[in-house]
């Protein structure tokens, strides 16, 4: 039975995506490097300390200061998001869904916790989770599954009743690792990536996630 549901955040319940990418141009731009939005796709699900390390290892530049490139693009993110962060269609609706029927939530994100804070303070949706958890306190981001099992730890749930929605494939394959349900949200663009094949579900929006719920089953509610 299902009784916890870890939700991933950006692409997922917020479209935070474009921001990152705009955060990112500018700051690896400073740097000297040309990213364009297909190159940053190969970092989507990935810790900010992992992008740093990949695009210095992809593109060198000189005088590395990664934490230092961490926090310009922590600060640029944070203005971005306070200003223009939206909740995806769908977001609010299973949010509300999943509180009323008795559901433990965590937001289990690879974003760091300044991020985190600023979004659910933006969005109004800070009382719908039991944890905000970052994979900033890991060893390993995603693929990794450790995210998943801490937060799961966490909330005192059991790894074999939480169910993980993620918008990325290597969220996927972190939930999977972790031998948790996955609900798959990907982004239009990645909707036929045949790797997201590996989730237990796979939705066009968060729209339809309460009807997936109401399939699966779960919770404590007997009037689920």
């Amino acid at each position: 039975m299902i009784n916890t549901i870890l939700f991933d955040m950006d692409g997922l319940l917020v479209d935070s995506e474009p921001l990152w990418k705009i955060a990112e141009k500018k700051v690896f731009g400073a740097l000297g490097l040309n990213l364009n939005d297909e190159l940053l796709r190969q970092v989507m699900g990935f810790r900010l300390n992992e992008v740093v390390a990949y695009w210095y290892a992809y593109q060198p530049w000189p005088e590395p200061n990664f934490t230092q490139t961490e926090e310009d693009i922590i600060c640029c993110m944070e203005e971005l998001l306070a200003e223009k962060a939206v909740a995806l269609p769908g977001v609010l609706e299973s949010l509300n869904y999943v509180q009323a029927n008795d559901f433990k939530t965590a937001l289990a994100s690879s974003s760091s916790m300044r991020l985190i804070e600023v979004v659910v303070n933006k969005l109004n949706i800070k009382s719908y989770f039991n944890l905000l958890y970052s994979a900033e306190s890991e060893p390993y981001g995603k693929p990794h599954p450790g995210i998943f099992i801490s937060a799961a730890k966490l909330l005192g749930s059991d790894q074999n009743q939480c169910l993980v929605v993620e918008d990325s494939i290597n969220g996927v394959i972190a939930a999977k690792a972790a031998k948790m349900l996955c609900v798959a949200v990907p982004e239009a663009e990645k909707q036929n990536d045949l790797r997201f094949a590996i989730a237990d579900y796979k939705l066009q929006t968060m729209e339809t996630f309460p009807a997936i719920l109401r399939e699966i089953g779960g919770t404590n509610n007997p009037n689920f």
